[in-house]
Formats: structure tokens, sequence, C-alpha cells
């Protein structure tokens, strides 16, 4: 068998069309394909930062489970299964480019996959200790970033003189935005990393009066992997996510898109470092995983400090909201940084069966806080958590039979609140894939940590049915499409009742080469909303049906190895209220790359009636940085975005960006007012690869 191996992977190596796994993944453009569906209610840049996570700590194809490979939204279930029936036969892999050789792995499916993927050395031993091979890692990267606006924002003016001899609030700091990454790690040895934020606005300055020390987000973790029988101890901050992301699920996961299939199921992938600047929903402590046999136990202790607003005229003390931005620019803000303490105590176990085909786990996490965090109460938040701490568990499984999968977790918090996901994935044939998922959260159910599929961003007073497909009946042609019916059994901020709705997409995709893509892209969502309220009118406590409808045109055409172009129609419509407006924005895109250059553009023109039209469009950034703006109004947005590399080690980054309006002389409000009829930024980085 070993020698029939050998000869089969020199087969492959010689007769098949190579992969090239040296040339640099390009994660934002994987990243428009999994958020090509734009929406006004998903945090984009949480998205982003945790597929990064994902990309930065790739999975060994030699111990993954079929959970691990659904986890990057990639192959379809027949593929894995392929996968490991390939694994099962032949034995661990020797080298990436045997992925050739398993049925259905198409090249792109594959160029898609590598940068994702690993092969460790079971079996390697290292010559040198380990702060020696933290330093001499060749993945080893230092990046800084600098983001100014070019037009000065009303927070960054003299402030003004009130009547009272009190001046108006005014931000701190100076306008630009800093950012610095260093990383260091190695797959199945180390991981050490430290992140560096401070937002536009916020001063650089060491305060502990204010709990401020230079940048306003420091993050850090030092991990070691596959010691003896621990598969991880991590130090610092770390994320989970185990099950269906109802107790943890602080992984990457998308939801509803285009791609219809794969994003709607949670991965247990476990607990990994954290390296982004979003400055919540990780924990900040000690973790680790013990395994033995099949069987795998996780404990995570976490003492964290979070942003609070403080109610300090109650008795006692009360939280009433824990903001998320991260901001402190102005004394308020600054007021309510690291303000109240979080402790958290988690435990995960998880049993996989021989062939990994079948995992079982239960998940248990108490978070205490510092003070009470009681909301100030309102019809639609009386169901939410009110108290010091909470506790909750699950149970969840997931198993692989053939070309489907099954997957389900449930859920109980402290208040006697139940939530539960169940469905199956499935590839019926080559050609057709579909999804079924059934979701219930109870509206008194809390998890602080969840982040579950569903209509929502979290998991509360929300029941739902979705129903997936994919069919591709040739290389060519594929057809997405999916249908999701949900109940809010509870009023909703902005809404006065309990309301219901559905959301359907169509997408048909013709590639007739490999240099050309052609998509269209239609999708429906029906929702109740508050009607607005008008003068002496009853309509104050009135909800009303809004119909809203996308429509999106897209061709990428590849005309050389150094030159592409893309251009994009999007338009939407919104019925509410007896009135129909609308909104269009038009696009076109230019990639020139020659030598050590890259550059790319964008001219793109934009009408919409109303703040419901808004377009949202996916712009390139300076690496690891996401950009989806909303285009709003009438006007144009351009952008020139260089890279420049060079040397082996060094690469460059500068990007102008500029939103011009015709219909408005001053732009944004409050202290993020411009004077003025244009928006600019500019954008500069720098990485440095230590060891390349």
């Amino acid at each position: 068998m070993k020698t029939c191996r050998i000869i089969l992977l020199a087969v492959i190596l010689l007769c098949c069309e190579r992969v090239n796994a040296q040339t640099e993944f390009d994660i934002e453009a994987f990243a428009e394909e999994l958020f090509s569906l734009q929406e006004e209610d998903l945090d984009y840049e949480q998205l982003y930062e945790n597929l990064l996570q994902r990309y930065l700590n790739p999975i060994d194809l030699n111990r993954c489970s079929p959970d691990d490979l659904q986890s990057i939204y990639i192959l379809t279930p027949l593929q894995v299964s392929n996968f490991f029936k390939y694994r099962r036969i032949y034995g661990q892999f020797l080298s990436i480019y045997e992925l050739q050789a398993i049925p259905t792995f198409d090249l792109d499916t594959i160029r898609k996959l590598i940068p994702f993927v690993t092969l460790e050395k079971t079996t390697e031993k290292y010559s040198h200790k380990l702060p020696k091979r933290i330093i001499s890692e060749k993945t080893a990267y230092l990046i800084y970033r600098h983001r100014i606006y070019l037009e000065k924002r009303k927070g960054f003016i003299p402030p003004d003189t009130l009547k009272n001899g009190s001046l108006t609030s005014r931000y701190q700091g100076p306008p630009g935005t800093q950012y610095l990454r260093i990383r260091s790690q190695h797959s199945g040895d180390f991981s050490f990393g430290i992140t560096m934020d401070r937002d536009a606005g916020e001063s650089f300055t060491w305060d502990p009066s204010s709990r401020r020390y230079g940048f306003n987000f420091l993050s850090y973790h030092f991990t070691l992997y596959d010691k003896g029988p621990w598969k991880q101890i991590t130090v610092g901050d770390y994320q989970a996510q185990y099950g269906q992301g109802l107790v943890f699920g602080a992984g990457f996961s998308v939801g509803k898109g285009a791609e219809t299939i794969t994003t709607t199921r949670r991965s247990s992938t476990g607990i990994k470092p954290y390296t982004s600047s979003m400055e919540s929903g990780f924990f900040r402590g000690i973790s680790a995983t013990y395994q033995k046999g099949r069987f795998e136990g996780s404990i995570m202790v976490s003492s964290a400090a979070r942003d609070a607003n403080i109610d300090s005229t109650a008795v006692p003390y009360r939280i009433t909201s824990l903001p998320s931005n991260g901001y402190h620019r102005t004394a308020s803000e600054i007021n309510r940084k690291a303000s109240a303490n979080e402790k958290d105590v988690g435990i995960n176990i998880n049993y996989s069966s021989e062939d990994r085909n079948l995992q079982i786990g239960i998940n248990s996490l108490m978070t205490r806080f510092e003070l009470p965090y009681i909301r100030d109460f309102r019809n639609y938040n009386g169901f939410e958590f009110r108290g010091q701490a909470n506790l909750l568990h699950s149970a969840y499984f997931s198993y692989n039979y053939q070309n489907h999968f099954f997957f389900g977790e449930t859920a109980l918090s402290k208040s006697k609140g139940v939530a539960y996901v169940a469905g199956i994935m499935s590839s019926l044939s080559k050609q057709l894939d579909l999804v079924l998922h059934v979701r219930n959260y109870d509206r008194n159910f809390h998890s602080f940590y969840g982040n579950a599929f569903g209509e929502g961003s979290r998991p509360i007073n929300e029941k739902g049915i979705y129903l997936g497909l994919s069919y591709h009946p040739t290389k060519q042609l594929q057809w997405n499409g999916y249908y999701d019916q949900f109940k809010f059994p509870w009023m909703r901020y902005r809404l006065y009742s309990p309301s219901s709705g559905h959301e359907w997409l169509q997408r048909i995709s013709y590639r007739p080469k490999k240099s050309m893509e052609l998509y269209f892209q239609i999708r429906e969502e029906v929702k109740d909303r508050n009607v607005t309220a008008y003068e002496n009118d009853l309509a104050t406590y009135k909800i009303q049906t809004g119909r809203k409808h996308n429509y999106l045109l897209n061709l990428d055409i590849d005309i050389s190895e150094q030159f592409s172009l893309r251009s994009r129609v999007q338009m939407s419509t919104f019925d509410y209220h007896q009135e129909i407006t609308k909104g269009y924005t038009i696009v076109q895109d230019l990639n020139f790359a020659y030598k050590k250059w890259k550059w790319s553009g964008r001219i793109a023109l934009f009408d919409t009636d109303d703040y419901d039209n808004r377009q949202y469009v996916y712009e390139k950034n300076v690496l690891w940085a996401f950009s989806i703006p909303s285009y709003y109004g009438q006007g144009m947005r351009y952008y020139l975005l260089a890279q420049f590399k060079p040397i082996r080690k060094l690469s460059f980054w500068l990007r102008w960006a500029r939103t011009s309006y015709t219909d408005r002389s001053t732009i944004s409000s409050g202290l993020q007012e411009v004077k003025g009829t244009h928006l600019s930024e500019l954008t500069f980085q720098v990485r440095y690869q230590f060891n390349r």
C-alpha cells in the first residue's frame, strides 16, 4: 500500500495541474464571497476578524475531524465524506498536493482550501529551545497601520463655551487611528501574539486613574500546543467555539448569505488565541485542553475589565449597559472604560469516535459581574438578563453518515430559558446539496458568548426554520437559494409587539472559463416595524410590514495575469407604509499587478431615496483590513490602493479613498460632523516578516 501511495503521489505531481501553495492568499476576496449578501445589521469587522483567526490558525489535514473541515465553509458534505474515505484507505497525507487525488476535489476548491490547512510533522524534533523557536519562526511578522480622515470632524475642532461657562464635548486625542500587531506561530507547537490599537479621537496617554496605558487597547496571548496529553494551554486572550454556538460561539460564523449551505451550521473548533482589535467578545486569563483517548476536557478561567455604564445613584450601584464599540474619545466614554470586572469559568467535555464521525459534548459557563447588571426597564427588554451572575449549560452532537451531517445543541440558562438548534446538511447527489435548520430561542434565554444561527444578532426571542439548496448541473453553472421563516414571540427594540417575517434569496452564477464569472442575485426580506409617529396621530403604537428587495448583477473578468476588471450594478426597493422608495449603485473596479507593484481602483456612482435603501459594497483595503461602507444619498465613491514589495521581508500599502456628495453640504452629525461635500481617508500600512 505504501508503494502504491508513493506512485500515486508521483503521478499527481507529474500529471496534474499543480496548485501553487506559495502564492499569497487573497483573504479579502474570499471574505467577499462569503459576505456577498450585504446587510445593515451585520458586524462585518467582527466577521472578518474571525475569518482571519481561522486563516492564522490552519487545520492539520492528518488530525482534523469532519467538524474542523466544515468550519471553513468551503467543502460540501460529499467532499468532506470523500476526504475521510481517502484518508481511511491511504492513511496520513504525505503532501497537500495529494488533495487532487480525492474524488470531487476540483482545483478551484483546493485553491480555496490550501490557505486554511497544513500538514504538521508529528515526529518533528525541535533542535532549539522555545524562545529561539519563537524568534526564528519563518511566519513571524510585524504589521503597523495608520489611517486618518483628511477633513476635520467637529470633534477635533476647539470647543465652544456654553452660557454656564463649561466647554462643549470634544475628542481628547488626535484624528488618526493606529494599529500594531506582532505575531509568531508554528502549527502544533506554539503561538505568540500582541495586538495594540488606538481609535481616532483617543489620546495616547499613560493614566492609570482612567485605566489608559498608551494604546487604548492591548491584546496578548501565548499558547502551547500538543505538549504530552495537553492539546493546548493558553495564557492571555482567547475565544472558544463548541457545538452550535449557544454557549460558546466566538468562532467564525457568517449566517445567511449567498453561500446557502455550509454557513448555516457551527463547528466545534475549540479554544483559539485571540488576536483581534475588537474590544469585546473574548476571554482573558488561562485555558487548557487535556486529551485522553477519545475524550477531551477543557477549562477556561477569565477575569476581564469591561466597558460599562454604571448608575451610581442606585443602591447598590448597577450596570445599565455594556457598550461593545470600544470607543474612548470623550470624557463620558473614558469614564466607562474598563469600569466593571467580569469573571468567567467555563468547561467543555467532548467525545469523538475513532473514525471522528461522531462528536458529543457538554458545555458549562458561569459569568459573574462585579455589580448587578440591570438595564433600565423597557417593555421590549422585560425578559433580558437582570442580575449579577448567569449560569449556562448545554449538550451538543454532530454525526457524519456518508454524505449527510446531522447536528444539534440544546441549552438552559439560569433563568430557565431554553434554546435548541437542530439540522441536517446533505449532499443528495454530486449536483445537489441541501440544508435544513430549525431553531428556537426562548425570550428569557441568556447567553453572553452565544452566536448561534438566526435572524437576530443574539440567540434570544426567536423561532425559525431555514431551508437552503445549492444546485450545480455543470462545472460552469450554479444556482443557490434559501428560504427562512422566522418569528419573534416577544417585543423587540423599536417593535411594539410580537412579530414575524420571512426572507429568501436566489443566486445564479455562470463561469464559462476560469478567467470570467457572471452572477445575478435577488433577495426579499419581509419584516414588521414600528410606524413612525405623527403629530395628533395614534400611530405611535402601530406596526406595519416592510418589504425590501435587493438586486445584484456582477461580472468579473481576468484579462491577463496582471490585469482584471469587475463591473457591478446593485439596486434595492423598499415598500413600507404605502410608499415605495429605491436606491442603486454602479461600480467599476480595476486591478493591475506589475513586478513588485499591485494597484487597485474603483469608481462608483450611487443614488438612494432614503437610508433604508443604502447600498453596501465591499472594497479592497490594505492587508488584513476589511472595508464595506454603505453608499447613501447621491454622489460618487472612489479609491486607489497601491502595494509595493521591495524585498521579500518588507511590504508597503497606501490607500486613498473619497466619497463626494451632491445632495448635502454637511456630512454626518454630532462630533462626527464634517462641513463640506466630501470625505477623504488615507491609510498607510507596513508589514515586516522577520525571517523570510
